[in-house]
C-alpha cells in the first residue's frame, strides 16, 4: 500500500535541515519512514562530486556505523534487513535560493550551485543503483509570458524572466536530465515544479527572502517604529501564487509515493494574488496602518504566475489544504513568536 511505500525505504533528504525540509522530514516520520538521512552543509558540500561521492558511501552503512550527523535530531533509524541501494530515495530539495534582489546579485552563484547540485546529485545517485530520485524545480523555469494557469507543457515556450533565469534554468537542467536517464538507463528520476512557497520557519532575512516573510517583516518592524509607510518593490501589479510549505511537503511525498515517470509535474495552489492585494492583506493582518509606497524603480519580475495544478491531482491525488489567509495568520504569528525568542 501506499502509505507504506517510505517502511522499507532509507531516504536521503537533501536540504532536510531546511524550511521546506523540516515539513518533509516530520511527514516521512509521521509515515513510519525507518531510516531518514539528513547532509549538513558543514559536513557535505553537495556541490563537490566526491563530497557527494562520501555522502552516498556513508548512506549504504548500517546506521550503526553511520556519521551520527546524517541523523535528523531525536530520529532513531531501523536497521533495514537486506537493504540494497535500490531501496534508495532521494529527495533533492537542496537549493541555494533567495528573493528577486539576491538573484539580480548574484546570478553566478545561483546557476553554479544549483545546477552542480542538482546534475551531479541524480548522476551520482544512479551509479550507485539507487531506486528512485525525486528531483524539486522551481516555477522560475517557466517562461517569462507563460498563459496563465501555467501547464506543465508551456515549460520550454520561452526564456524565463530575466532576474531568476540563471537560477530557473539551472533548475530545469534536472528535468532534462532526469527524462534522458530514464530514456537511457531507466533510471526512476521524477521532476516537481512546486510554485512560491510559504509557511513557518521560512527565511525572513531581508537580504534573501521572498516577497512574504519579507513584507511581513518590514510591516512588524515599521509598526514596531511607528513609521508611516513603508517601501515596496514594483508597482504591484504582478501577480503570484502561494503554496503553503507544509502542503508542498505533502504533495511531494505522494509524489514520491505514487508518480514514477519524467514528464514535470506542477505543485501549488491554484490561488493566484497581485503583489499589491497580498502587501494589503499582510498590512491589514500585522496591523500596519501606515501607506504602502510603491518603487517602480525596482523589478516586477514575472508579470503572472498561477499554476494549472490538474496533473498532480489526476496522477497522485494531491491538492493544496491550506486557505491562504489561514497560511498567512499562523506565518505571521510564527514569526512574532520566533522574533520575540530571539531578542
Amino acid at each position: 500500500m501506499t502509505d507504506k511505500f517510505f517502511q522499507d525505504k532509507r531516504v536521503i533528504v537533501t536540504g532536510g535541515a531546511g524550511f521546506l525540509g523540516s515539513f518533509l522530514v516530520e511527514k516521512l516520520i509521521q509515515r513510519g519512514a525507518a531510516d531518514i538521512l539528513i547532509p549538513h552543509v558543514e559536513h557535505y558540500d553537495l556541490t563537490d562530486r566526491d563530497s557527494i561521492q562520501r555522502l552516498l558511501d556513508d548512506a549504504m552503512l548500517s546506521p550503526d556505523r553511520r556519521p551520527g550527523h546524517l541523523v535528523p535530531n531525536g530520529f532513531k533509524p531501523v536497521a533495514l534487513l537486506g537493504f540494497k541501494p535500490t531501496d534508495l530515495v532521494i529527495i533533492h530539495l537542496a537549493a541555494h535560493v533567495g528573493g528577486i534582489g539576491a538573484n539580480r546579485e548574484h546570478p553566478a552563484e545561483f546557476f553554479y550551485d544549483n545546477l552542480m547540485m542538482g546534475v551531479q546529485m541524480m548522476h551520482q545517485a544512479w551509479k550507485c543503483g539507487g531506486g528512485k530520485f525525486v528531483a524539486i524545480g522551481t516555477v522560475c523555469s517557466y517562461p517569462k509570458f507563460t498563459p496563465v494557469p501555467f501547464k506543465e507543457d508551456e515549460i520550454w515556450n520561452g526564456y524565463p524572466e530575466e532576474t531568476n533565469a540563471p537560477y530557473g534554468l539551472a533548475k530545469k537542467m534536472l528535468l532534462v536530465q532526469a527524462q534522458a536517464y530514464r530514456q537511457q538507463y531507466g533510471f526512476n528520476a521524477i521532476f516537481l515544479l512546486p510554485v512560491n512557497l510559504y509557511g513557518p520557519r521560512d527565511n525572513f532575512d531581508p537580504a534573501s527572502s521572498h516577497v512574504i516573510p519579507a513584507l511581513i517583516r518590514k510591516c512588524l518592524e515599521g509598526q514596531a517604529r511607528g513609521d508611516k509607510e513603508i517601501v515596496v518593490w514594483g508597482d504591484g501589479s504582478a501577480t503570484r501564487e502561494f503554496i503553503y510549505a507544509e502542503d508542498a511537503a505533502e504533495g511531494i511525498l505522494l509524489a514520491s509515493e505514487k508518480y514514477n515517470d519524467s514528464s514535470p509535474v506542477n505543485l501549488g495552489s491554484g490561488y493566484e494574488i497581485s503583489i499589491k492585494n497580498l502587501a494589503e492583506m499582510i498590512a491589514r493582518q500585522t496591523g500596519f496602518e501606515g501607506r504602502l509606497v510603491w518603487d517602480t524603480s525596482k523589478p516586477n519580475g514575472q508579470p503572472r504566475r498561477g499554476l494549472d495544478v490538474t496533473r498532480a491531482k489526476t496522477l497522485f491525488g494531491f491538492q493544496a489544504g491550506m486557505d491562504f489567509e489561514e497560511g498567512l495568520r499562523r506565518t505571521i504569528k510564527w514569526y512574532r513568536q520566533n522574533r520575540k525568542e530571539k531578542k
